[in-house]
């Protein structure tokens, strides 16, 4: 291994064990826990309103998917669904044509609620899609097939491996997710390691933090912010917002899953959380000192985070340095190694470590690939280096 190589790779491992630090998680990282990826996850959802839906459940999704582009997902057909009840309510009859069918308010509302609910009951027991070697499995309440081991492993890599020694001079880790699930919750808590996330109580908590309100800076080793909501979180007729166990029956009409902002009223109001999640993300991309963000699972598919990162990035006074854990180049990492800021843009794939548009360094032999991207690599890379990987 030549030595810019090897210096490459030890900037790595200095750049993780810096006081300073946040991660953002996609979907990738629950994938092997038994959780699908977006487009696994939609065709669950239709299969489920074909099953258990109301009669046309059905075929208004299947008209929304007919308006949107072939690649997109639930979430994107969510939004859509949003823009129609955007639409219902400028109406003089309150109400808005999905194809043959027409809505009024509150079947739209209805029908939102419905997939909710069904995209939460598939993250929490489960969905493995059917592959070439293995059939469909399906997770149920007596049948869960989630597991958060991996979760469990990068938790105690990250704050009980790799932190060892700087526990007590650094702040938190900021643990930012796009993911439903509530995996990394879990492996916090089962590693022992205090979290806060916004909310007050115990199993059953109110949402306290607002936008604009500082984050707590004692006690909490990792602050948990969820961009995209929670398959816990629910939100009440009277805007208020609360973490709840499966299968409460309280509070009180608190029965909306909150999960994915939507193009409704509750963006408009300060009690709505994703304004204030995405508030907390840009103060941590924001610093003129050394500060680190690392991204695992995120395939960089979402405009509204990468346009956060880019602006943050591209202030001069800006010292953060972006760790980007990806199976390749992608259209926005390859734009990003051409700013100005590149030099800050740490780019670990399979085929090796780029440094702005530099590498890449540590080749894997020909005709293999590293697997540090993957959630388990991280996790490793974590535990024992980056040069563990040459070993």
């Amino acid at each position: 291994m030549d030595a810019d190589s090897i210096d490459r790779l030890k900037q790595i491992d200095a750049l993780l064990a810096t006081g300073n630090q946040s991660w953002l998680f996609g979907a990738g990282i629950s994938m092997q826990a038994g959780i699908p990826l977006m487009w696994p996850l939609t065709d669950r959802v239709f299969a489920i309103a074909g099953e258990r839906g109301r009669t046309d459940d059905l075929a208004i999704l299947q008209e929304i998917k007919g308006q949107l582009d072939e690649t997109c997902h639930i979430e994107q057909m969510l939004s859509h669904l949003g823009d129609y009840r955007s639409m219902a309510e400028r109406a003089k009859d309150k109400k808005a044509t999905i194809g043959s069918h027409t809505l009024d308010l509150a079947a739209i509302d209805a029908f939102h609620v419905r997939i909710l609910a069904w995209i939460a009951d598939t993250i929490r027991w489960g969905y493995k899609p059917a592959q070439s070697n293995a059939p469909e499995s399906i997770g149920d309440r007596d049948h869960p097939i989630v597991n958060v081991n991996g979760h469990v492993a990068f938790m105690e890599a990250l704050f009980n491996r790799a932190q060892a020694g700087v526990a007590e001079r650094r702040r938190a880790v900021r643990v930012f997710t796009t993911n439903y699930d509530t995996l990394l919750e879990d492996a916090l808590a089962l590693s022992r390691v205090p979290y806060w996330d916004g909310f007050d109580g115990g199993a059953l908590a109110y949402r306290n933090h607002r936008y604009g309100d500082a984050e707590p800076d004692q006690r909490y080793r990792a602050h948990v912010v969820k961009l995209h909501g929670s398959i816990d979180w629910r939100l009440s007729d009277d805007d208020r917002v609360w973490r709840v166990r499966d299968g409460d029956v309280y509070p009180s009409k608190a029965d909306r899953v909150l999960i994915y902002p939507q193009a409704t009223k509750y963006l408009a109001t300060q009690r709505d959380p994703f304004a204030a999640q995405f508030d907390l993300f840009r103060r941590a991309l924001s610093s003129s000192g050394e500060n680190v963000l690392a991204t695992c699972g995120y395939s960089f598919g979402d405009e509204h985070i990468n346009q956060e990162i880019e602006l943050a990035m591209q202030r001069p006074e800006n010292k953060t340095t972006v760790i980007a854990f990806a199976d390749k180049l992608n259209t926005t990492l390859a734009n990003w190694q051409k700013f100005g800021w590149a030099n800050r843009l740490y780019i670990a794939t399979g085929s090796g470590l780029y440094v702005g548009a530099d590498g890449p360094f540590a080749a894997p032999p020909e005709g293999e690939k590293w697997d540090w991207w993957t959630f388990s690599g991280v996790t490793q890379l974590l535990s024992s280096g980056a040069e563990s990987f040459l070993a």
